[in-house]
């Protein structure tokens, strides 16, 4: 039973991970699907033909999706994504809730979709991911800020993204030093607003520390106990 009650207007830390820890996103299409669920599953609404988009975009770097759709999911949304990053066996977005029950069927919405596909892709049955999701409130602004930093360091888990983290191509870190790939469907500002620059923002990245962030929250049990 989840003790965490969503409420319209406040920021959550939502994560899950793979059943037993196994790996849940081996290539390159389990990437590009899961970053197109997240973003495009915001509201009701969802494009058709998800193969065919991604395949679009691994080719062209951009989800072959009408305007006018992509438009009217940003004013139809439940949640509002503020930052993601996904991982080989697990992932970590920060989420608003937009409207009573957004974020629960958001999610389930997200786990659902990417299950079957999963589970139709390489021939498994049972669950794809760890239990139920579990999601941590954020309730003052440093930790808002720290959680973010922590999702986009994620990918310091392997060396070859170490130090290169603004190049992960499955996180919103390049969208926050960079150009932002999803217009409206991230919500960036709220934390991006807070520093001069993309620069900046960057350097507050690279120079948090993991003391900093278990300080804030409990990082080091966010899959040992239920939210």
């Amino acid at each position: 039973m989840r003790n965490v009650k969503f409420a319209i207007g406040e920021h959550y830390h939502l994560f899950s991970r793979g059943d037993q820890k196994q790996t849940i996103f081996f290539d390159e299409s389990d990437y590009v699907r899961f970053m197109f669920l997240i973003l495009y599953f915001q509201s009701s609404l969802s494009p058709r033909e998800h193969g065919k988009k991604i395949s679009y975009f691994k080719k062209h770097g951009a989800f072959n999706v009408y305007k006018n759709t992509t438009k009217l999911i940003a004013e139809q949304r439940k949640i509002n994504v503020v930052n993601f990053c996904i991982m080989p066996n697990h992932f970590h977005v920060t989420v608003e809730e937009v409207i009573d029950g957004g974020i629960s069927k958001y999610m389930h919405r997200v786990l659902t979709s990417y299950a079957k596909y999963f589970c139709a892709k390489y021939k498994r049955t049972g669950h794809v991911f760890e239990s139920t999701f579990k999601a941590v409130r954020v309730t003052t602004n440093t930790q808002l800020l720290h959680l973010s930093s922590y999702i986009h360091r994620n990918p310091r888990e392997f060396k070859e993204w170490r130090g290169k983290e603004h190049a992960y191509p499955w996180s919103s870190l390049m969208d926050y030093t960079g150009e932002n790939r999803w217009g409206d469907l991230l919500k960036k500002e709220i934390v991006s607003g807070q520093f001069d620059s993309a620069e900046g923002y960057k350097n507050f990245v690279d120079t948090s520390t993991a003391k900093k962030f278990e300080e804030i929250l409990p990082f080091d049990h966010l899959f040992l106990d239920e939210a």
